[in-house]
């Protein structure tokens, strides 16, 4: 065998592929669930352009994570902790945005540090430590599935009370504020329900890769569509075909699933940039200005 065909089967291996694919029937159940809930949220992380709070809430949830790891207790139960902690913490010091990307920014380095700690200072497995990093959802136990699905649950059921007000205090604040939606508390609600996002993605493609399930999803659909309606279904539509690919990529190699993941996200939020240009320049463009969100409008008619 050649080093090429070596690699390609490292990467690429379906030998018993039939067998291995009863083994993950609870990671496949637990990756719609996480797909709905980093779409749903990755809209308003656009709206609010919050992609560098969702990067140090994961750091601070792989911090969680390794203590829990390190103590023993349930790993996903440290991670919402640390991500928890994380969201509370730019919710109530950073309420503008230059103050929130400095707490952000203080917060990153502080969560990683902690989370390095701890797993130096744990003696166990060497792939327990690699999981919080790259993910490792392949093999989501019983235990871990009811946290996940408990936890995805409580996430949707929060962002379909607060959607409509939510979306309304994201696009205008200002104008939301004066017709009585409360703005501030709302902000700060909405940073929880993205920290517990963010801990369940984190058991996807680990800590240093979060992004690609709370942010590429969503960013790849505004590229398409501005509809409020078809964006959240796009978004989610692209989040679970990423990790279900990465999931049923990944069973049959020895490699992680966050590369899996993350190369099929990429790979859909190419198609779609390349397809919303070319819907560009057919029909014109405008931007709002928050989010990166794209508005279609047709050519203006000419007079004759």
């Amino acid at each position: 065998m050649t080093l090429g065909d070596a690699v390609w089967h490292q990467i690429f291996n379906f030998t018993d592929y039939g067998e291995l694919l009863t083994l993950v029937r609870n990671s496949l159940v637990a990756g719609v669930a996480l797909g709905l809930v980093g779409g749903l949220a990755g809209v308003f992380v656009l709206m609010r352009d919050l992609p560098f709070a969702v990067h140090g809430i994961s750091e601070l949830s792989f911090a969680g994570a390794s203590a829990a790891l390190l103590l023993g207790a349930n790993i996903v139960a440290g991670s919402i902790a640390g991500s928890l902690l994380a969201a509370g913490a730019i919710g109530v010091l950073g309420t503008r945005a230059r103050d929130r990307n400095s707490v952000i920014g203080i917060i990153m380095p502080f969560g990683l540090g902690l989370g390095v700690l701890f797993l130096a200072l744990y003696k166990g497995r060497a792939a327990n430590k690699f999981g919080l990093l790259t993910g490792q959802i392949v093999a989501v136990d019983t235990p871990q599935m009811s946290w996940l699905l408990g936890t995805s649950v409580l996430v949707l059921i929060a962002l379909a009370v607060m959607w409509r007000p939510l979306a309304f205090a994201s696009t205008d604040p200002d104008v939301a504020q004066a017709r009585g939606v409360p703005v501030r508390a709302l902000s700060f609600a909405f940073m929880l329900v993205l920290g517990l996002s963010v801990a369940l993605s984190v058991q996807v493609v680990g800590a240093l890769l979060v992004l690609t399930l709370v942010v590429t999803p969503a960013a790849a659909a505004a590229r398409v569509t501005a509809s409020p309606v078809l964006l959240p279904v796009l978004s989610v539509l692209f989040a679970v075909a990423s990790i279900e690919g990465g999931i049923l990529l990944a069973l049959g190699s020895s490699i992680p699933i966050s590369p899996y993941v993350t190369t099929i996200s990429f790979g859909i939020y190419t198609v779609c940039r390349v397809a919303g240009r070319y819907r560009t320049r057919r029909w014109g463009a405008r931007r709002l200005p928050k989010g990166g969100l794209s508005v279609r409008t047709p050519p203006a008619r000419r007079t004759p």
